[in-house]
C-alpha cells in the first residue's frame, strides 16, 4: 500500500485512478490539456456517497470515453496521498487520497489512441511500456505517489 503522509488538519478528497494495460502490457497515459508535456493516468474524484468502483467507471467514461464492458479490473490498491500545491484547495480538500485500479483492455478497438481526442482532461493519449514512463512527466506534487504506484504495481523504482 502507499505510504500515508500525515498532515495535521488536512482533508483528503477520495480519488480513483486507472492503470489500463493493452494486450502487449503497455500502459495508457494521457497528456493534460492545460499543461503540455504533463502525462498521467486517467483519474478523478469520487462524488459524495459514490463508491470507488462506480467513481472509476464514471471518470474513465468521462475522461477517455471507455465503458466498463471494455476493460477488466485485475487489482486495486489504495492509500496513496498527495497534497495540492500550497494555497490550493479543491472542493475544500487540501489533497487527494487515491485508489489505483489496474485493468486490462478487453476490446482493443474500443479506444482510439493517437492524435487529438475529445476529452475534458487530455489533449492526447498514448501507450508505453511501464519501464519507459518518466517521473518528470508528472506534476511535482504527484511524483511521490507515482514513485509508489510504479513500485507497487510494476516493481519499478525511479
Amino acid at each position: 500500500m502507499g505510504k500515508k503522509k500525515e498532515a495535521a488538519g488536512k482533508k483528503y478528497r477520495p480519488n480513483v485512478a486507472l492503470i489500463l494495460q493493452n494486450s502487449a502490457g503497455e500502459i495508457l497515459i494521457g497528456e493534460r490539456k492545460e499543461v503540455a508535456g504533463c502525462w498521467q493516468f486517467p483519474q478523478g474524484g469520487a462524488k459524495e456517497g459514490e463508491g470507488l468502483a462506480r467513481a472509476l467507471e464514471r471518470e474513465v467514461e468521462e475522461e477517455i470515453g471507455l465503458f466498463p464492458r471494455s476493460y477488466e479490473v485485475l487489482e486495486r490498491r489504495g492509500g496513496y496521498r498527495y497534497l495540492f500545491p500550497a494555497g490550493r484547495k479543491k472542493e475544500g480538500f487540501s489533497g487527494q487520497e487515491q485508489t489505483y485500479f489496474r485493468a486490462v483492455l478487453r476490446e482493443e478497438s474500443a479506444l482510439v489512441v493517437g492524435g487529438a481526442i475529445q476529452s475534458p482532461e487530455f489533449r492526447a493519449l498514448r501507450w508505453i511500456a511501464p519501464e519507459r514512463f518518466e517521473l518528470g512527466w508528472v506534476s511535482d506534487f504527484k511524483r511521490e505517489v507515482y514513485r509508489e504506484v510504479f513500485r507497487d504495481f510494476f516493481r519499478i523504482s525511479f
